[in-house]
């Protein structure tokens, strides 16, 4: 192996992770065929309804702006191998259920919606706990590489799921994909349990008490150089990442082609994604601020020109770029988020990250159906680029005005405040 991929495949020298990564790549190309023969259910459930596609959509993300801070509480209190096994299984049963509904023909639209909402409840505990996980298994120095490489596994995940599903579809319909992806969960959970936990770095468990998660949002707030990304986040979370929803109406009323098609669109921002996650990978020191807001621009401008495309060709090839921006923003603001956090207080950092990143879907997905409904697919594509990139400028104004700012403790009548100057002012 020549020394720029051991540079960008260095977290896998880690037994641990090597499990962990392996697990990942057969599960979520699982989970990535699941969410395409979801999107396609519905909408042959609804008569090509955006509304129920997004509202499909809000349920799935909904228990995570609910509970999603709550599971960034437990991955500081528990074992977070242990809760993975258990949320793995939960998702795995929720698959298999929808596969057993849709293969004997008894699946109705209020079952999608109802195991969507339960898989979200899973979620809610998952995602946090896998976020937090990952500084366990490899340490802080190479944190950011396994950051970037988690991101290449998952695009990796959702060029090849989204492509077999759409093959799977034509030939033998939704259920099948359902099936395959609750089996899938199988090879994540043969993952941890191999994992040798005495090589694993726990931070010091959190004690119960009261008012945890009020502190961990009180953290963030008083840190401007995580809350800035935060927001940046919950933007691209909100209105930038709504492929979801409206590729599956593109491809339908505006191309007039066929799941396979919108698989390939799906494939095509993922393979994008996979770049964008490698080149990261490669990139030692610490995240720069620079690169995220370059990132989101670039992602923001690159959405309005894939909502403009006149051909189904030219919107595939600038999915391509359009996946490597938001890549390149999604591994920076998370490796800036973690990073920049206390150990003891990580996993409610992640939760609040994957609560503002996921939790803002529940607001903006009926939103977005209900834009492409009245005013066509596209336009949800171009306004949020729009919304996206004019949120990338004003981040970066704000960033600048506080670097220009430095702060100044005093005591005045034994009570501590600071004063706010000018860097470079006399005090």
């Amino acid at each position: 192996m020549s020394p720029d991929a051991r540079s960008t495949f260095r977290s896998l020298r880690v037994r641990n992770y090597r499990l962990f990564a392996g697990g990942q790549v057969i599960s979520l190309s699982g989970t990535w065929g699941q969410r395409v023969a979801q999107d396609w259910l519905v909408l042959e459930l609804s008569d090509n309804s955006g509304v129920a596609l997004g509202i499909t959509t809000a349920l799935q993300f909904l228990p995570v702006l609910l509970f999603g801070l709550y599971g960034g509480v437990l991955a500081d209190r528990y074992d977070k191998r242990r809760l993975l096994i258990g949320a793995q299984v939960a998702m795995g049963v929720l698959a298999l259920v929808l596969a057993a509904l849709d293969l004997t023909g008894a699946v109705a639209l209020w079952h999608v919606f109802a195991l969507a909402f339960a898989l979200g409840m899973a979620s809610a505990i998952d995602t946090p706990v896998r976020q937090a996980f990952v500084a366990e298994m490899v340490g802080p120095e190479d944190l950011p590489n396994a950051v970037s490489l988690n991101s290449a596994t998952f695009n990796a995940a959702r060029i090849v799921g989204p492509a077999l599903a759409g093959v799977a579809i034509a030939a033998a319909g939704t259920g099948w994909v359902f099936l395959v992806n609750g089996l899938s969960y199988l090879a994540v959970l043969a993952g941890l349990r191999a994992m040798r936990p005495a090589e694993l770095q726990p931070s010091a468990r959190l004690a119960r008490g009261k008012g945890q998660l009020r502190e961990g949002v009180a953290y963030v707030r008083s840190r401007p150089d995580l809350l800035v990304p935060l927001v940046l986040v919950f933007m691209v979370g909100t209105f930038g990442l709504n492929f979801q929803i409206t590729l599956a109406l593109v491809v339908k009323e505006v191309f007039d082609r066929g799941a396979g098609a919108y698989g390939l669109l799906t494939s095509m921002l993922a393979l994008g994604s996979l770049l964008g996650a490698l080149v990261s990978a490669r990139r030692r020191g610490p995240p720069r601020q620079r690169t995220l807001f370059a990132a989101v621009l670039a992602f923001g401008l690159l959405e309005v020109l894939v909502g403009l495309s006149p051909t189904y060709e030219l919107m595939a090839l600038l999915l391509v770029p359009t996946g490597v921006a938001v890549l390149t923003f999604t591994t920076t603001a998370n490796s800036i988020m973690q990073l920049g956090s206390d150990p003891q207080v990580r996993g409610r950092v992640m939760a609040l990250y994957i609560l503002v990143f996921l939790g803002g879907t529940p607001v903006g997905a009926p939103l977005i159906g209900a834009l492409a409904e009245a005013f066509g697919p596209r336009s949800s594509l171009v306004l949020g680029g729009a919304v996206t990139a004019l949120s990338g400028l004003v981040a970066a104004v704000v960033m600048v005005r506080l670097r220009e700012l430095r702060l100044e403790p005093h005591l005045v009548r034994r009570r501590p405040h600071v004063h706010v100057l000018k860097r470079g002012a006399a005090g």
